[in-house]
C-alpha cells in the first residue's frame, strides 16, 4: 500500500537524511530508515527493508563512482567471504534456536557492541598496522552472522573497520561496498520469491532521484568533522546500534513482569 503524500514527503526527507548520512560515514542507511520509517508506520518492515536494498544499490554505485582506486579489493573480497555464507546460516540459526535463547544472544550482543562503542568512542585511536586478512574474513562472518539473525550487519564491521589505520574514504568506500553486496543479494533472493510487490518499486522509484543527489551532496560537501571526530561519530553511532539490539527485548522482559 502506497502511504498517503504527506507520509510519503516525509519519507523522502528520511530516505535523503539516511543516505547522506551513509556516504560519509559508510553506514547507517538501514538502521535510520527502518527504525524511524518503520516506527511511523510508513509502510510494512518487509517492504521497507527491500526498499532500502534497492535504495542502497543506487547509493552504492554513485559513491564508488569514481572511487575505485579507494577500494582495497582484496580487504573487500575478504569481508563478501565471510558476509555473504554467514547471512544465510544467521537465517538459519535463528529458526533453529527458542525464543528464549535468542533473546539471550540479542543481549548479549547487543551489549558487546554498546560496550566496544564506548571504549573507542572514548579514545577513538587506530591500531598500529592494519589487521590480518583472517581478522577481515572473521568480523565478517560475524556481521553476515547478525545480520542473517537480527538484520543488522554492520557492528562487528564497523566496530573492525573504523579501528584501521586508514583514511576515512577507505573505510568509507569499504562499508558502503559490502552494503551493495548485502543488498544485492537479498534483492536478488526477495525477487525470485516473488516477493517485490508494486509498492516497493513505486517508493524506489521515487526517491532515486533524491538519493543520488543526496549521494553526491555527501561525496562533494561532507561535515567538516576532522578524523578523530569522525571515528567518534562513528563509534558513537555504534553505540546507539547496540541499544537497539537490546532494547526489544529489555521491554518484552519487562512487559512480562508486570
Amino acid at each position: 500500500m502506497i502511504p498517503s503524500l504527506s507520509l510519503l514527503a516525509v519519507f523522502v526527507l528520511i530516505v535523503i537524511a539516511s543516505v547522506y548520512f551513509q556516504t560519509v560515514t559508510g553506514f547507517g542507511l538501514s538502521m535510520i530508515v527502518m527504525g524511524l520509517a518503520g516506527g511511523m508506520g510508513i509502510a510494512s518492515i518487509a517492504t521497507l527493508a527491500s526498499v532500502v536494498c534497492v535504495v542502497a544499490l543506487v547509493n552504492s554505485g554513485v559513491a564508488l563512482g569514481g572511487a575505485q582506486r579507494q577500494l582495497d579489493w582484496p580487504v573487500a573480497w575478504q569481508l563478501t567471504a565471510g558476509v555473504l555464507p554467514a547471512s544465510v546460516l544467521g537465517v538459519l540459526v535463528l529458526d533453529a534456536l527458542s525464543a528464549t535463547a535468542t533473546d539471550v544472544i540479542q543481549l548479549l550482543l547487543g551489549l558487546v557492541i554498546v560496550y566496544g562503542g564506548i571504549s573507542f568512542a572514548w579514545r577513538p585511536r587506530p591500531l598500529p598496522e592494519i589487521s590480518g586478512g583472517a581478522s577481515f574474513v572473521a568480523y565478517g562472518f560475524v556481521g553476515g552472522l547478525l545480520g542473517g539473525m537480527f538484520g543488522i550487519p554492520g557492528p562487528p564491521l564497523i566496530f573492525h573497520l573504523y579501528r584501521q589505520p586508514m583514511s576515512l574514504p577507505h573505510i568509507r568506500s569499504l562499508l558502503i561496498f559490502i552494503n551493495a553486496v548485502v543488498a544485492l543479494a537479498r534483492t536478488l533472493f526477495v525477487g525470485a520469491q516473488g516477493q517485490l510487490g508494486a509498492d516497493v518499486w513505486v517508493l524506489s522509484l521515487i526517491c532515486l532521484p533524491m538519493v543520488a543527489l543526496a549521494t553526491l551532496a555527501g561525496k562533494r560537501y561532507p561535515p567538516p568533522l576532522s578524523t578523530q571526530a569522525m571515528r567518534r561519530l562513528a563509534f558513537a553511532v555504534l553505540i546507539l546500534m547496540g541499544l537497539a539490539l537490546m532494547m526489544p527485548v529489555l521491554i518484552g522482559y519487562g512487559k512480562a513482569l508486570l
